[in-house]
């Protein structure tokens, strides 16, 4: 009877894989997707589609490879230890190491969250006429209080309810216009780069890839630990993590490129530079009638709500980690972590003059640090000693650092631009 109640008893910790089991883990991908859907990815995409037409779209494409790439290698982090990316910074480095890099990643996150404290405001603004400097404190509140008071599956089921309506909208706002999908289907996969693009690929790139998803995934990935000494049960919780990372990405290029495929049949096509969120309201009602800026304006709130819940959990995680701790909001420095980004985040709007201009910078600001966040994933992923036998083939370990050398390259090509 013991061995029968033992048996029974290791079935409970192990995740069930058949038939349609895999919608149970459905989420994770859901929660980082919400990240690169996030209003510095729509001033971002408006300012590619509206400036450059289609010709940016490849880097939603090569953005979202790496994403997906990269995502998968910080799960199986999460899945085959038992720790999220920091808390394995902070056991596998030196302390001098881990907590720079662990303090660039909650720079990073600050950073984020004010691009989605403003992009939440602005569509306050947008709707009912609230100043930005309130409707970012209205979206700092909501966020706080839904941090604090809710459970990881809680929020996963508000994430995934937010991007539906992301996505829809975005589907509905596409019926709206021309798009001309042989030249889109080009510039998906053929790389260009326009004089004075920079600024806005980096963007792009920033605003797709973020450091602090990164840290966020693998957080979510090992809140679910089941039992990890059973090779058979990780390797089957990888699979299906892949298959909830592809799936969500895929999502996420989805909306990404239609932000850019709108602006370019209406302020491209018009020839309307665009250079705020709110032109949406005098812009898109006369080309595509009143409701679609109100449909824009309700997706553009969601994505801000929902973006800030997940910046704000991500910097908790990376704080936690410091003191070898994982995400939990019961705890103090999971609460200080998460409190201190988005207070300093809404501090930064407070003195900011030109919201836009502050979503477009906040997102390459993402995009310098993503090299430190990605070689520090690839140098933990690769170890023996931290992974045992998962540790990242000879071919993955070099692939996941030619993405880590073209994030550097991006930058260094940014830099040059400026001179």
């Amino acid at each position: 009877m013991n061995a029968i109640r033992r048996f029974f008893d290791r079935r409970k910790d192990r995740p069930a894989f058949g038939g349609l089991e895999i919608l149970k883990y459905i989420g994770p991908g859901l929660l980082v997707t919400v990240g690169f859907i996030d209003p510095g990815n729509w001033a971002s995409n408006l300012a590619a589609g509206a400036d450059y037409g289609y010709a940016l779209l490849w880097m939603v494409t090569l953005s979202t490879v790496m994403l997906i790439v990269l995502q998968h290698n910080v799960a199986h982090l999460g899945i085959a230890t038992g720790l999220c990316l920091s808390e394995a910074a902070t056991i596998h480095l030196k302390p001098r190491y881990s907590k720079a890099l662990l303090f660039s990643a909650m720079l990073a996150s600050v950073s984020t969250s004010m691009a989605e404290l403003l992009g939440g405001a602005i569509a306050l603004e947008m709707l009912f006429g609230v100043p930005v400097r309130i409707g970012a404190l209205l979206v700092l509140l909501f966020a706080v209080i839904m941090l604090l008071t809710n459970r990881y599956r809680l929020i996963e089921k508000w994430i995934i309810a937010f991007v539906s309506i992301i996505g829809l909208s975005f589907i509905y706002e596409l019926s709206l216009v021309t798009i001309d999908w042989p030249a889109a289907a080009v510039a998906w996969v053929r790389p260009s780069f326009p004089e004075g693009s920079m600024v806005i690929i980096m963007s792009v790139l920033g605003a797709v890839v973020m450091p602090h998803n990164l840290f966020l995934h693998s957080e979510v990935i090992q809140s679910r630990q089941w039992n990890l000494t059973d090779d058979a049960t990780i390797r089957k919780q990888l699979r299906y993590e892949y298959a909830d990372t592809i799936f969500s990405m895929l999502v996420g290029w989805a909306i990404n490129s239609a932000m850019i495929l709108l602006a370019a049949s209406t302020f491209f096509v018009s020839g309307t530079p665009v250079d705020e969120l709110q032109q949406a309201d005098s812009l898109l009602s006369p080309l595509l009638g009143r409701y679609a800026t109100i449909v824009f304006a309700v997706a553009l709130l969601f994505a801000g709500i929902a973006s800030t819940i997940t910046s704000g959990m991500a910097a908790g995680s990376s704080f936690a980690g410091m003191f070898r701790e994982p995400y939990d909001i019961k705890d103090k420095h999971s609460r200080m972590g998460v409190i201190a980004s988005l207070a300093v985040a809404f501090g930064l709007i407070l003195v900011i003059s030109d919201p836009f201009k502050g979503l477009i910078y906040s997102q390459m600001a993402l995009s310098v640090q993503l090299p430190f966040t990605i070689f520090l994933q690839v140098y933990l992923t690769s170890s023996e000693k931290v992974m045992g036998r998962f540790r990242n083939s000879t071919s993955t370990r070099y692939l996941l650092y030619g993405i880590g050398a073209l994030v550097t390259v991006l930058n260094v090509m940014l830099l040059v631009s400026f001179f």
